[in-house]
């Protein structure tokens, strides 16, 4: 038999939990991308993961223990922003199932809103 050397792993390794890479952004631009992607209802953890923002800081603006006024509200301009790129999408269909995704859109939103 020959001499082999110990199996050698040559794979990455897996990030921190969390994390997929480091965040080049300012905290400004990071705010920015937290109230996008929550208007989106991405989750915190998947937000982190996707472009390296601290989870800490990430779920500290959703519960409001940080930018208690400003981040409400940019992430209710992201959520207008995305019922109207929605019901512009929803012009390319026709009929009943225009009419159907319309009321779906606006059901999303005032459900959104409520919260």
């Amino acid at each position: 038999m020959e001499n082999t050397p110990p199996n050698i792993d040559s794979r990455t390794p897996s990030p921190p939990h969390g994390y997929s890479r480091q965040c080049d952004y300012s905290r400004e631009q990071q705010l920015h991308i937290v109230a996008e992607f929550h208007a989106h209802r991405i989750r915190p953890s998947r937000i982190a993961y996707r472009v390296g923002i601290d989870i800490a800081f990430i779920e500290a603006l959703i519960a409001g223990e940080m930018e208690e006024e400003r981040f409400p509200r940019l992430v209710a301009h992201y959520r207008r922003q995305r019922y109207r790129q929605r019901m512009q999408a929803s012009n390319s269909h026709n009929g009943v199932t225009r009419f159907e995704l319309q009321q779906r859109i606006e059901g999303d939103f005032q459900r959104e809103t409520d919260l």
